[in-house]
């Protein structure tokens, strides 16, 4: 597991969005920036499920979070454009982007892949993904310290079989975090990495290994210390790096 020890107040007076906040790894990550401090911004397709991740924070006591019902796979140009422009009414600013919202798609040899299947993969795991990214950008480079983490794979740094577009995507999400990571170096606050999760207790691992024991894979809450340290502070400097989570 990644070692780091975050303090408390880590991510205080921060701005992050968190894609897929309501459940598995994002919600864990936005209930666990929230505990450090942050102003979350929970987006996600499920207002249910952003409702839970909200109720837990404000429960817990920590500062008030702001749900965004956000459909990744069926959002236009101007949806993502009012979304900035709330930010910045809101906030003024954007510190830090976890990109974690994702589908795996079938996982079928890519002769039997639909061409559909192929898109809505990319559609949600890449298309949307760049233009979240591009759309916020403005809204990063006025933070003094701002953090991206992309959420790769295993299979988006060597393809196996049956992986399909899930894994086509993950490279694509590598590839889009280094040509970011170059353009941000030197000239912006911002910096941009990746975070293979590992297998992880998850509804999207179990859709994925149907057979496998739950229990024998580490909780989303336990893989967090990575997604702390990237996104605050302490990891000012480091920029296009493929980090894994266990």
């Amino acid at each position: 597991m990644f070692d780091y020890s975050a303090r408390p107040d880590l991510l205080k007076d921060r701005v992050i969005l968190v894609t897929g906040a309501g459940r598995g790894i994002g919600a864990a990550a936005a209930r666990t920036y929230a505990a450090h401090g942050a102003t979350v911004l929970l987006l996600g397709k499920s207002e249910e499920n952003l409702a839970r991740t909200y109720d837990a924070i404000e429960q817990a006591g920590h500062p008030q979070p702001v749900v965004i019902a956000f459909d990744l796979e069926t959002a236009l140009p101007h949806q993502y454009d009012e979304l900035a422009a709330m930010v910045e009414k809101e906030f003024g600013k954007l510190d830090g982007l976890l990109h974690n919202a994702s589908i795996i798609g079938p996982r079928t040899p890519l002769e039997q892949l639909s061409g559909d299947n192929f898109m809505r993969v990319m559609q949600v795991n890449v298309s949307a993904m760049f233009m979240l990214t591009s759309t916020l950008l403005p809204l990063l480079k006025l933070s003094t310290d701002a953090s991206v983490i992309f959420t790769s794979s295993s299979v988006g740094r060597k393809g196996r079989a049956y992986w399909g577009a899930y894994a086509v995507s993950k490279f694509a999400t590598e590839g889009l975090m280094q040509v970011m990571a170059d353009e941000v170096e030197g000239i912006t606050a911002i910096r941009a990495n990746s975070v293979n999760p590992g297998g992880t207790r998850t509804d999207m691992r179990a859709q994925a290994y149907p057979g496998e024991d739950p229990q024998t894979r580490p909780t989303p809450e336990a893989i967090m210390p990575v997604y702390l340290y990237l996104m605050g502070p302490d990891s000012q400097g480091i920029n296009g790096q493929a980090f894994d989570a266990q």
